[in-house]
């Protein structure tokens, strides 16, 4: 474990310099760093720093999201990685509270603190520890109650970084101001990387937290931070959308089906849903491989898998789907409506999943508030419904007019309960200062116009007829906006 002793720390950034050197860290990205804070009111104004890493989490959620176990936990109790197996798909970086783990620009693989474990296997202490000039930063054995770092946590009031986690960090600081622990207790100003901040006139206030989401009363400058990482972009916005498609349309020409809206027989069932839902299923993919840092390890998702992470998970119910869609697809252009009807319970059931396993892998995301929200399943599943409904709508009025008007209903059902969702979850009280930034962001802030165009467009979707099919395009559009708000406001709050 580590104590970072802050009454010590004189903002030197020796750590900062020494961990590069020892650990050949590129350019524009750090293990650890010293933020700053100017706290107080003019003139008893001053600098608060916290030295900021990985926090050695016992209940580590980048292990628990990593597909191949690049992220894992030695018997030590240190977090280390493996970059020959990293697929750079970034789900560590999500699931880290601290914004502790970056991709190395040079290698593409995911990096962070491990405490020098090359240095600590020969009996040298990490790199760091050994340049501190104030020693303000200490390594040990919590349990040798002989060692510095036992001492002070057992005898001193420590604090750890975001302890509503719950992961256990190994990481203690002494003596931090609050300002400094909490990502969102200083006002920011504007830009990501800053230092040296000027001080506000005689008389003036510091600002106690960000405009736009308060949730603390100390009087606090942001002097001295990093970027803030946003790792999952617009690939992953899309992907939503496009398994949202992939998803619904099958499920909704069986629903048909069952209904006793189509038969079995009809070219809706047997051949245009499982094409479009593959169709869409591959896009997906393509995506979903895209997004990795290193595309052409892929194939570790399902060669070499850690089952706790619902990449894993997802990868193997979008491998069943994809499956089952090509035996459907076969089965149509053999003719055979009886084996259609009978695979359509389990291809309901993965499309199901299909849709709503991106609520775990998000909920798994544990630094994103946001997506800690257990109406994200039956949200993803209405969705899927309304997606399936607005891709089904041209094909059956090509294949099976008589269909269109419940596919009608279907879509604008959908759409009302879409609007329904949305509002629970941006509206009542917010169950952190985290969600409350994160839906400003989305309603009021980068996203905004993304947010309120999606709503437009989707509660089109409600009034309009179901005879004018190629309309329900229009509310398929607004999903998109509505998810790549959703997707990128989440990950919008600084973490550090």
């Amino acid at each position: 474990m580590k104590v970072l002793d802050q009454t010590r720390c004189i903002g030197c950034h020796a750590c900062t310099t020494a961990c590069k050197s020892e650990n050949e860290v590129p350019l524009g990205v750090s293990r650890t760093y010293v933020k700053s804070v100017d706290v107080g009111r003019w003139p008893q104004v001053r600098r608060a720093f916290q030295v900021t890493r990985c926090n050695q989490c016992e209940d580590a959620p980048c292990v628990a999201a990593c597909p191949t176990a690049a992220m894992y936990r030695r018997p030590d109790g240190i977090v280390d990685f493996d970059k020959s197996v990293c697929i750079g798909c970034k789900a560590c970086m999500a699931a880290c509270p601290y914004d502790a783990i970056f991709i190395n620009p040079d290698d593409h693989s995911a990096e962070k603190c491990n405490f020098c474990a090359h240095r600590l296997e020969v009996g040298l202490e990490p790199a760091c520890v050994v340049v501190c000039p104030t020693e303000a930063i200490l390594v040990g054995d919590v349990n040798d109650p002989s060692s510095k770092v036992a001492k002070i946590v057992q005898r001193q009031p420590v604090a750890v970084r975001r302890p509503d986690k719950a992961t256990r960090p190994k990481v203690f600081y002494v003596g931090a101001h609050q300002a400094t622990l909490d990502p969102l207790a200083a006002r920011r100003p504007e830009g990501t990387t800053f230092a040296w901040a000027q001080l506000p006139p005689r008389g003036q206030v510091l600002s106690g937290s960000h405009e736009k989401h308060a949730n603390s009363s100390a009087a606090a400058l942001l002097s001295y931070d990093v970027g803030h990482s946003v790792p999952w972009g617009w690939r992953v916005s899309l992907y939503t959308w496009t398994k949202g498609i992939a998803a619904g349309a099958y499920a909704v020409a069986a629903a048909l089906a069952f209904a006793g809206q189509v038969s079995w027989s009809s070219p809706l069932v047997r051949l245009y849903a499982p094409g479009v839902s593959l169709a869409l299923l591959a896009v997906t993919s393509v995506l979903l491989i895209w997004d990795l840092k290193h595309p052409m390890r892929f194939w570790m998702l399902l060669a070499r898998p850690q089952w706790q992470s619902w990449l894993v998970r997802g990868g193997v119910i979008l491998t069943l789907y994809a499956a089952f869609l090509v035996a459907a697809i076969g089965a149509g252009i053999a003719g055979s409506g009886t084996a259609e009807h009978v695979m359509a319970f389990p291809g309901v059931a993965l499309a199901f999943l299909t849709a709503i396993y991106t609520a775990f892998l998000f909920a798994q995301a544990r630094a994103r508030d946001m997506w800690q929200n257990p109406l994200l399943a039956p949200h993803l599943a209405v969705q899927a419904l309304l997606a399936g409904s607005a891709a089904m709508l041209p094909a059956a009025a090509a294949t099976a007019p008589g269909a269109v008007g419940t596919i009608g209903v279907l879509l604008a059902s959908a759409c009302a309960a879409h609007l329904l969702f949305m509002a629970g979850e941006t509206l009542p009280d917010h169950t952190s200062a985290h969600v409350h930034a994160a839906v400003f962001e989305m309603t009021r802030g980068r996203f905004a116009v993304l947010y309120w165009v999606g709503i437009v467009l989707i509660a089109s979707g409600i009034a309009v007829p179901a005879s004018t099919w190629w309309l329900g395009f229009v509310p398929l559009a607004g999903l998109l906006a509505h998810e790549h708000s959703y997707v990128q406001s989440a990950q919008a709050v600084p973490l550090a």
